[in-house]
């Protein structure tokens, strides 16, 4: 199951970045917001790189946008390969998304807790991480659909909702 995971979510956070990021272009050009270079910001502190101009930033700006995206959407193919798929998921997997983006940013002093953020400036990245979620969502849960209902759903099949009284499933099926 893990090669699958893994597989199925770089696939699934690369479509989810790639909607995102066009999501983000389109945006910029309605409210002329510029592009953000937090994102390469990010990886040269993480790396141990020197610190670059915007224009010379580009390459490790894509670098960390599509390779974060790819990398954390193989959580949310963890969270569809064991049964938990479905708007609901993508809502919850926006969290994680979102928290990540936050962890990273203020871990090494580039970014700052979104409470601080001037309110427009918050929608904007809520609304793109949400599409980043829900976009990776949707393909994790199509590629593991392919495999049949995780052990979470085998498990919910025994008897709707959450009941002490239905036991695990047996270890061969889970």
């Amino acid at each position: 199951m893990m090669r699958r995971v893994l597989w199925q979510g770089l696939v699934s956070g690369a479509v989810g970045t790639v909607v995102m990021t066009a999501g983000e272009k389109l945006e910029q050009r309605l409210t002329g917001r510029p592009d953000s270079y937090v994102p390469a910001r990010v990886l040269a502190r993480l790396t141990g790189l020197p610190e670059q101009p915007r224009e010379q930033s580009r390459a490790l700006n894509l670098a960390m946008h599509y390779g974060q995206g790819a990398l954390v959407g193989v959580l949310r193919s963890l969270m569809a390969q064991v049964g938990l798929r479905g708007p609901l998921a993508s809502a919850k997997f926006a969290v994680v998304r979102l928290t990540n983006d936050q962890i990273l940013e203020n871990a090494t002093g580039v970014g700052a807790p979104p409470q601080t953020w001037p309110r427009q400036e918050l929608v904007v990245d809520l609304l793109h991480k949400s599409v980043y979620a829900f976009v990776t969502g949707l393909a994790a849960d199509a590629l593991a659909a392919k495999d049949g209902p995780g052990p979470g759903q085998r498990h919910a099949a025994l008897r709707e909702g959450r009941h002490s009284d239905v036991g695990p499933l047996p270890r061969h099926q889970s």
